[in-house]
């Protein structure tokens, strides 16, 4: 590869952490006095200022005093944009091999009949049900990520909110702030030591969506601080799920155990369950474990920024690594409308290393397999520019014209090239050459195009299962559920 690659990069690249720290910085100092104890130096890693002991206090703190009218009104527009999304990944994954495994599940173990199972008009226990409906949601790879999280955090967090608050019969903006509130826990956590996890081979919607949904479970239960620092506790001593289980069932049922895991972990902690009241950032607690430290900074932030608003919502059903390679592919397809595949001659991906090694599948045998492989999901994006849900079934990923694509195609990495940065090369067999350049991270839309792109995306998803009006209706009723005063009214539209 030559180093023109670099020296012509649309984006600046350097390392994710140095990004987020300095975006935090600009963020917090531009319209907020200066934090005490804490230095907004740009591209500083993370140190100690506070005393460590104070991380699984402070969080506990943040979930129990943060009230409903601290969180400012435009959050809220971002966090029902994410459920609407989450929602309408879920009824369309509701049929998937893993969810219908799980249902199996319940119906062998049985229990109570407390929360429903999203689209199959059946209720399960409350553990259940958010095991079920966060698999479900994950199921397709078609919810939203978080760079600072590195990895999917709604599919974790949503279906345990929604199954508790039906049982409990919270209101809408409860369950808004609930979700918010445990949100900006996980990605606190995430600054201190997500990186450190992914690269060591852990999927933090795992790891950290059970951290996540467990503070959201707790605010959503209104318990104390020292129930909060249990919950807390209990949920993070369950932390794991492994990337060799991309492709697998295994990678939703990742979401799912996060969901049933966070609302295990407060109903237990309301009940006096007891865990390390340091479980973070103490000895052999989940930083060390898993090679971080405290980052104070992001810790300074805690109520002033919310995380919420760089969300990145899919339009392409396949791992988030690849969404860069699409659009480029997509792209170049738009602006030369005459590619087809019989007259590629060849095609170069130039990713970051992170993500050739997390989507490595080089020719992908099932549709589950095709989600994780840069070569079909360009080749299918440049052949017919579908990228939905129907391009990533067992007959698609083996179309023949689809594999003689992926034959010519090769994936390099630069180590320059970070994170999400993507260039796609394709030379022809009568001597054009077309190059794009992408970052999907750095294109997130507003929230006022989100909210139209994700309206659009739902209606998608959702009609086959609810049908015209009342697709619309459950789209209306999220659009505004802080206005709904019991969540269970939401939940008997989409019962199925």
């Amino acid at each position: 590869m030559q180093y023109t690659f670099i020296e012509n990069l649309k984006h600046l690249v350097f390392s994710r952490r140095t990004f987020l720290t300095g975006t935090l910085a600009m963020s917090v100092s531009s319209v907020l006095p200066p934090i005490k104890g804490v230095q907004a130096s740009v591209g500083r890693k993370k140190s100690i200022t506070n005393p460590p002991s104070a991380m699984t206090e402070t969080l506990a703190n943040f979930v129990v005093d943060t009230n409903n009218n601290d969180i400012p009104l435009p959050i809220y527009e971002h966090a029902k944009v994410a459920l609407l999304d989450t929602m309408g990944v879920l009824l369309a994954g509701k049929e998937e091999p893993v969810t219908k495994k799980l249902l199996h599940l319940a119906d062998f173990t049985g229990g109570k009949e407390q929360s429903t199972v999203i689209g199959h008009g059946v209720k399960k226990s409350v553990i259940q049900a958010a095991l079920i409906n966060g698999a479900a949601s994950h199921a397709l790879d078609f919810d939203d990520t978080s760079a600072r999280f590195w990895g999917h955090p709604s599919c974790s967090i949503f279906p345990s909110v929604l199954a508790l608050g039906e049982l409990e019969h919270e209101s809408g903006r409860d369950l808004l702030a609930s979700y918010l509130i445990g949100l900006e826990i996980g990605l606190i956590i995430s600054d201190s030591v997500g990186e450190e996890m992914y690269r060591a081979g852990f999927h933090n919607t795992s790891t950290l969506g059970i951290v996540a949904s467990s503070a959201a479970c707790a605010r959503l239960l209104g318990l104390d601080r020292n129930q909060v620092i249990n919950g807390l506790a209990i949920a993070a001593t369950q932390s794991s799920g492994l990337k060799r289980s991309f492709g697998t069932m295994c990678k939703p049922f990742h979401a799912g155990n996060a969901a049933q895991v966070g609302v295990m972990a407060a109903l237990l902690a309301r009940d006096g369950f007891t865990g390390a009241d340091d479980i973070f950032e103490g000895p052999n607690g989940l930083l060390i474990a898993f090679g971080g430290s405290v980052n104070d900074y992001a810790m300074g932030t805690l109520g002033r920024t919310w995380g919420v608003v760089d969300l990145f919502q899919k339009y392409h059903a396949a791992c988030n690594w690849i969404h860069s390679p699409i659009e480029a592919a997509l792209a170049i397809k738009k602006k030369n409308k005459s590619l087809q595949a019989d007259n590629i001659k060849s095609i170069q991906i130039i990713t970051s290393d992170i993500a050739l090694a997390t989507a490595d599948v080089v020719q992908p045998r099932t549709g589950l397999e095709g989600k994780f492989s840069i070569p079909y999901c360009v080749a299918t994006a440049l052949e017919t520019g579908n990228t939905g849900i129907a391009a990533f079934t067992d007959e698609a990923v083996n179309s023949q014209k689809i594999k003689a694509l992926i034959a010519k195609t090769k994936v390099h990495t630069h180590p320059k090239a970070e994170d999400f940065d993507a260039r796609v090369i394709v030379e022809t067999t009568d001597g054009n050459r077309y190059s794009q350049d992408y970052n999907v991270m750095e294109n997130i839309p507003t929230i006022e195009e989100k909210r139209v792109r994700v309206k659009e995306k739902f209606t998608e998803t959702a009609l086959p299962i609810l049908g015209s009006s009342k697709t619309e209706t459950v789209a209306e009723m999220i659009l505004e559920l802080e206005g709904i005063d019991d969540i269970s009214k939401l939940l008997e539209l989409v019962k199925g």
